[in-house]
């Protein structure tokens, strides 16, 4: 199932735009971020690997099912109610808030254009490596000061070896200026 890795990805692309809020220049606030992404895939197949990943977590003794939980926690992942809202953590550096983007996932590029004070058009293409597909997108966010935003996307990828269309809603806030033990991407 590639849909997870999916949303990680393109929840990391996204935060690379978090640009000026106002017609002021305003920089994102560097710190701990939190970046929820819901998925709704054309073909229903993201959502049947959603419930079968479900169904085995659910089968998973608690000992494993606790053991799972951490190993995604400390990638920044967790899974929300139903499987169809994934959540990531991610932490971005003082230079990277500074350069108001972080560097994209290997193997990704990203365009943006400002449309608006507040609001940003986003494209961003992913070659697809560690047996994901490859991934193109495009999207509008909308700042609502430095510590918020929301976004719509349209994800073109491949499920099964078929075309296939996620439409995604973002959210995302600043959580805290103290990462934790959660390092910035690079």
């Amino acid at each position: 199932m590639h849909h997870p890795a999916i949303a990680l990805t393109t929840a990391l692309l996204l935060t690379g735009v978090l640009a000026p809020a106002q017609a002021q220049v305003q920089k994102m606030r560097p710190g701990l971020w939190e970046h929820s992404v819901a998925m709704k895939s054309q073909s229903g197949e993201m959502e049947a690997a959603m419930a079968q990943m479900q169904k085995s977590m659910a089968s998973m003794t608690p000992a494993q099912r606790k053991q799972m939980e951490q190993m995604l926690a400390q990638q920044g992942v967790a899974m929300g109610p139903g499987g169809s809202t994934t959540t990531v953590k991610v932490c971005i550096s003082p230079e990277q808030a500074d350069l108001d983007r972080i560097p994209p996932q290997e193997g990704c590029t990203q365009t943006v254009t400002r449309t608006g004070p507040n609001t940003v058009a986003m494209r961003f293409s992913c070659k697809g490596a560690q047996g994901q597909p490859p991934t193109t997108g495009e999207g509008t966010m909308t700042f609502n000061g430095p510590t918020a935003y929301t976004g719509q996307f349209k994800v073109k990828t491949t499920s099964n070896g078929k075309p296939d269309q996620l439409d995604m809603a973002q959210t995302g806030k600043w959580l805290a200026t103290d990462c934790g033990a959660l390092k910035p991407v690079r």
